[in-house]
């Protein structure tokens, strides 16, 4: 299963995250305190469904054989605390309309956007 490790020390607030043997940084942005080091916590939350969004559209066009040249994923948050959302748009090159509208459709259906549409519990512990 995955697996991430995220760890701080006493810089502000550069977090070192190990996600299965891949490294990077996190941080906030300098009007937050932060050095502006990596990509916020939100910044990583919306890369981890576009990358999945597009991997899971790969993967269907390729499996259809059909001739998706590339796609662009589009990710922003919006709202606030009581109405927060995540607004995605998807940019397919190479399909026809038909094609396209099946690709949102699937985007529906992706791993990391029905997580995120049905939530998932926590357990935090101690060490």
């Amino acid at each position: 299963m995955t697996h991430a490790t995220a760890t701080i020390g006493r810089d502000r607030y550069a977090t070192h995250i190990d996600a299965s043997g891949h490294v990077l940084t996190a941080d906030e942005p300098e009007t937050l305190g932060g050095a502006d080091a990596g990509p916020a916590p939100y910044d990583l939350l919306l890369a981890s469904l576009g990358a999945c969004t597009a991997i899971t559209l790969r993967m269907y066009a390729d499996r259809k054989q059909w001739p998706l040249e590339s796609v662009e994923v589009s990710l922003r948050l919006t709202g606030t605390a009581e109405d927060r959302r995540i607004v995605r748009t998807i940019a397919p090159k190479g399909v026809d309309a038909e094609q396209a509208a099946r690709l949102a459709d699937i985007a529906e259906r992706t791993p990391v956007t029905l997580t995120l549409k049905s939530g998932i519990a926590i357990a935090t512990s101690l060490a």
